[in-house]
């Protein structure tokens, strides 16, 4: 939720600068009563502009938050069917794949890599990528 608020509120800002960069230009042309022509070939000019910038924004926003790194906090437990780790934020259980070199049942560690649903019946499972952290024996 945070995350999205944030999103709308640079977005927000973006539309209101658009908006005062318009009405400036507008009052500005209207001001110097220039040939109509050449005020509204101006004023798309802005335009144009204006919704360039806001779209290459928008675009830097969105692919930046989608390369953000994603990790995982909890503890690693040792099964019949591998290493698994249940996160502490959403309280779910998550099957490691990837690299687990490294990883030790019985740890609470932090790993980075992406989540994957698999198939009906089995836990979700993630794909490790790098420990970012080991804080040592899991606390019961």
């Amino acid at each position: 939720m945070k995350l999205k608020s944030r999103k709308l509120s640079y977005v927000l800002r973006i539309l209101g600068l658009a908006t005062a960069c318009v009405a400036l230009c507008t009052n500005l042309a209207d001001s110097a009563n220039a040939d109509q022509l050449k005020t509204d070939v101006d004023i798309v000019l802005v335009l144009a502009i204006v919704g360039a910038a806001a779209v290459i924004t928008v675009a830097v926003l969105v692919v930046h938050e989608s390369a953000k790194k994603r990790t995982i906090t909890g503890c690693v437990t040792s099964g019949d069917n591998g290493m698994s780790v249940t996160d502490e934020k959403d309280k779910r259980l998550y099957a490691l794949s990837g690299d687990t070199a490294g990883v030790k049942p019985g740890e609470r560690m932090t790993l980075r890599g992406k989540k994957f649903k698999s198939n009906e019946g089995k836990p979700p499972f993630w794909e490790t990528k790098k420990i970012v952290k080991d804080f040592g024996v899991c606390q019961p």
